[in-house]
């Protein structure tokens, strides 16, 4: 039963990107926050957001916030490569986590900040938005009520232009370290595995392809492979981050087929049912390219501004998250064991195009350093 007194809260926001803005105004709306702090290393965004999200206090120094004590609850959502530490501090306090995904770019990280979290026990929720778009719930759905029979095939394949791509190799040292399937193919990755959690994966085989990022910032264009489950059923994802930024979608254009044996469920998440053409140079998506003057629209995943508010499947996600520690109320938010998992599926995936040979599941940090 949900709880009958609502809890307070008093939330911790680390890091002040696109995201913590979008989750910061949601939670200034939220009856039973009572006080917004906000941390991030670069003071000119520290300001700005703090302004916009009514915040209570500001430091550039994470654990000052973390340690205040009006905080019962953090966000993390700095940069993916630098959740670990401000993670581990929030968990030494004890505070109920939203954190953005992933949980660590490294393996042998994210094992370290699951096992911290799970010696805790505190609840801890990692940012799997796409679970709270109406089309996903409703395949999971049909899947988890069995309308499929068992399934037995699914297929997925993601098509991105290459703004997503060109800012997280901009904002790495090291190309190695960024992949389409680690940063952005982790979507589709999550949704299909969340349909069929029942299933034990056991082997992957990939390929990668770096004919265009390669020349440009050492980067990978795309990986396709097949996931085998222990039960003979398969999986085959395909994503390209690589499409020309002339490319509609303002990051993702997804399609799924899920494949029983009594029915079969597609859908169509490309976005191209609503086409903006325009002259005039348009100021959302993701880092946009002020010459492109066409957007298949709803395709930023968090959703898209209106009336001055964020509509979409972030907001729905942060209210609920803020109704869970407030009230206990149950959400499908994936689990930091969810989050681990997703992390070492892309590894693998990657692991297997570097080898060009199949990877027994599950792989651990050691077999990314032979």
């Amino acid at each position: 039963m949900p709880r009958k007194n609502p809890k307070r809260i008093g939330l911790a926001i680390v890091g002040a990107g696109r995201v913590g803005l979008f989750r910061g105004e949601v939670a200034a709306r939220h009856p039973q926050v009572d006080f917004i702090g906000l941390a991030d290393i670069k003071p000119e965004r520290l300001k700005l957001v703090g302004e916009k999200v009514g915040a209570d206090y500001v430091t550039t120094d994470f654990r000052e916030l973390l340690a205040r004590p009006e905080v019962t609850a953090a966000v993390i959502a700095t940069d993916e490569h630098l959740h670990v530490d401000p993670i581990l501090a929030a968990v030494e306090r004890g505070l109920p986590l939203f954190i953005e995904k992933p949980l660590a770019t490294e393996l042998a990280d994210s094992e370290r900040v699951l096992a911290a979290i799970q010696k805790s026990g505190l609840d801890a929720v990692v940012g799997y938005t796409q679970r709270f778009r109406r089309r996903w719930l409703a395949a999971k759905e049909k899947v988890r009520t069995g309308q499929l029979g068992d399934v037995t095939m699914v297929t997925s394949r993601a098509f991105m232009n290459r703004l997503v791509a060109l800012d997280n190799y901009k904002r790495t040292s090291d190309p190695t370290r960024i992949s389409p399937m680690v940063i952005s193919g982790t979507h589709a990755l999550d949704i299909v595995m969340w349909m069929m959690e029942a299933k034990r994966p056991v082997e992957i085989y990939a390929r990668s392809v770096d004919r265009a990022l390669g020349p440009i910032c050492k980067g990978t264009d795309g990986t396709a492979g097949l996931i085998t489950f222990e039960d003979g059923s398969m999986y085959h994802a395909a994503i390209s981050w690589a499409l020309p930024i002339i490319w509609p979608g303002a990051v993702y254009s997804l399609e799924v087929g899920v494949v029983g044996t009594e029915g079969v469920l597609t859908i169509d998440d490309t976005h191209r049912d609503i086409v903006l053409a325009t002259t005039i140079s348009q100021s959302e998506g993701y880092a946009p390219d002020t010459s492109r003057r066409v957007d298949f629209m709803g395709s930023y995943p968090p959703g898209d501004i209106a009336f001055g508010e964020l509509r979409g499947p972030m907001r729905d996600e942060t209210e609920q998250w803020l109704n869970r520690i407030a009230l206990d109320l149950p959400t499908q938010h994936a689990t930091a064991a969810e989050a681990h998992n997703r992390l070492m599926l892309t590894k693998a995936f990657d692991l297997s195009a570097k080898r060009r040979k199949p990877v027994a599941l599950p792989i651990t940090p050691q077999d990314e350093a032979r």
